[in-house]
């Protein structure tokens, strides 16, 4: 139930501020807003949960996690596993909006929808396993996840498109080096196809998921002795 109570009422909270007080989304490429609203209050409730929950896991569960004998990867897989899941089962919300709005995604765009999946995921992994043994030895640093987080939903095309940033184009590339503005693109393809940013956003934003990936696993093997006060093997 708070699954898909969280992104329908955050969705409706940000829709009455922007579209019905700002009256942004009317006329607007971005139309039906709600709908482009749910798409990224979605896909960010999934970011933000599997990196808070990453960065403070390891801190609460070390006893945990030091006493058992599985890989100790299978604890970030874990978080972004089940923040996954929750993602998943919060799409009706999606759905919902669709109908009410009379809004038919193009079925040949969906295709796009589980790549988009595919390069989360292996970003959230990368930050995670990265953030997972970091923070056991800064414990600060979750407390800083936090507010990055926060500062990070609105550097991130969730309330508007990054088309809107035309004509800025200093300050268009800097957005696409956010790995989520291809991933948002990725998703929203079947209904906004022509708001997308383009190919090589999207390339890009599975590059650096990608390298944050290998980065992530790398530390999260020099650390993971130290952080458990483990003999290295």
């Amino acid at each position: 139930m708070w699954t898909v109570l969280d992104p329908l009422l955050m969705t409706l909270i940000y829709f009455f501020v922007f579209s019905v007080i700002f009256k942004r989304g009317q006329n607007s490429p971005e139309s039906p807003y709600i709908v482009f609203l749910a798409f990224g209050q979605a896909a960010w409730g999934w970011f933000s949960g599997a990196v808070n929950d990453s960065a403070a896991r390891w801190c609460r569960r070390r006893r945990l996690v030091r006493s058992t004998r599985l890989p100790r990867e299978i604890w970030v897989l874990k978080v972004v596993g089940s923040k996954g899941i929750e993602y998943v089962l919060s799409l009706p919300v999606i759905v919902l909006f669709l109908v009410t709005s009379q809004t038919a995604p193009s079925w040949r765009h969906l295709l796009f929808f589980p790549l988009g999946l595919l390069i989360q995921s292996v970003l959230l992994v990368g930050l995670g396993l990265m953030l997972s043994a970091v923070t056991v030895l800064v414990t600060d640093l979750a407390r800083v996840v936090r507010i990055v987080l926060r500062m990070l939903f609105y550097a991130t095309p969730i309330l508007y498109s990054i088309q809107s940033l035309d004509g800025r184009p200093n300050l268009q590339r800097l957005f696409d080096l956010n790995p989520m503005t291809g991933i948002l693109d990725l998703y929203r393809a079947s209904v906004y196809p022509d708001q997308m940013a383009g190919a090589g956003t999207v390339a890009l934003s599975a590059g650096i998921s990608v390298a944050i990936l290998f980065l992530g696993a790398w530390v999260f093997r020099r650390l993971e002795s130290p952080v458990l006060k483990e003999p290295v093997t």
